[in-house]
């Protein structure tokens, strides 16, 4: 029988039982922040990718083409071109006889990349 006793939980001390509740609130309310601001960012990423225009999307009127001008450097001649996206790559000879990779955005409707060739 006194075994069985021993095997029994003792009661805590008082002071050790306002150390263990404060504890338990104090990890409760901090994952019910941590499970808020998670929440947050989820809701912020969905927001996000549903508000956000697709990239690629060009404004063209309805029957008509997209025209403009895309000004290479004087005396370049256009080698070849690739189109992905809304961006053109166009490979030119310069006028010295260089060569360079030239990235038109088109929807910007500018150059944003110029990237020389050369021989290592």
């Amino acid at each position: 029988m006194a075994v069985a006793d021993e095997d029994e939980e003792k009661p805590l001390d008082p002071e050790v039982e306002k150390v263990r509740k404060k504890l338990v609130r104090f990890v409760a309310i901090n994952l019910g922040l941590l499970f808020l601001a998670l929440m947050v960012v989820i809701a912020a990423l969905v927001y996000k990718t549903r508000t956000a225009p697709p990239a690629s999307d060009i404004q063209v009127p309805s029957g008509e083409p997209l025209t403009g001008d895309i000004v290479l450097p004087v005396g370049a001649k256009v080698i070849s071109q690739s189109l992905s996206g809304n961006r053109v790559s166009i490979d030119a000879e310069l006028a010295d006889g260089s060569r360079a990779i030239f990235v038109y955005d088109i929807t910007e409707r500018r150059i944003i990349g110029r990237f020389s060739i050369r021989n290592k």
